[in-house]
């Protein structure tokens, strides 16, 4: 096993110098463009409880640059979980991963998180009337892009290699199997369709 920094750049080496470059403290031209066009984005924290990484996903754009230093992300309506802003609210160290779709590089940003209910962020990022529960906002303090090798390798744009949803258990399926007898797993897929529209906002 693999113990110290040292073992570990004896078998990598040093990054290379383009690598490092790419790294800056704010969200410049180029790196705009990236945000601007996701409509899918991950959201990494960390907190007493441990690690979470939960997706987050909209119009393009629905991450908003309030400026170079500062991006804001609405909190949709979900299960209630609210794990990453539980962990926020105690550790506010957070990273970001955007997604484009079609586009094999994406964007990464670390920094740090604080939430409002603000009523003037709130309807910034209202839909049809209705707002989210939240706003998070992001301090950053890196952005830079990842090279393509990952989605390239994994040949997640290409339609060839998507999987049929028919392979993997329904949802109501595995929540039948965590719950109690009387769980009814083919309504609950049968209604899901509807239910999803219904609460998107």
């Amino acid at each position: 096993m693999l113990t110290t920094l040292e073992q570990l750049e004896a078998i990598y080496g040093q990054p290379h110098e383009r690598s490092l470059r790419k790294e800056i403290p704010f969200v410049n031209e180029d790196y705009r463009a990236f945000i601007e066009h996701a409509p899918f984005v991950v959201l990494a924290t960390a907190g007493p409880e441990g690690l979470d990484c939960s997706p987050r996903g909209d119009a393009p754009g629905f991450v908003r640059i309030v400026d170079e230093r500062t991006l804001a992300i609405p909190d949709r309506l979900g299960n209630n979980r609210i794990d990453s802003l539980r962990n926020i609210v105690r550790e506010p160290h957070l990273a970001l991963l955007f997604v484009v779709p079609g586009v094999g590089e994406t964007l990464r940003v670390n920094g740090c998180g604080r939430i409002t209910d603000d009523s003037e962020w709130l309807e910034l990022f209202a839909i049809d009337g209705k707002l989210p529960r939240t706003v998070l906002l992001v301090d950053v303090d890196a952005v830079y892009f990842q090279c393509s090798k990952a989605l390239v390798r994994s040949k997640l744009w290409d339609p060839s290699h998507y999987v049929e949803r028919s392979r993997l258990p329904s949802t109501g399926a595995i929540l039948g199997r965590l719950s109690d007898p009387a769980f009814d797993a083919a309504a609950y897929d049968r209604d899901l369709p509807e239910r999803v529209r219904a609460t998107l906002y």
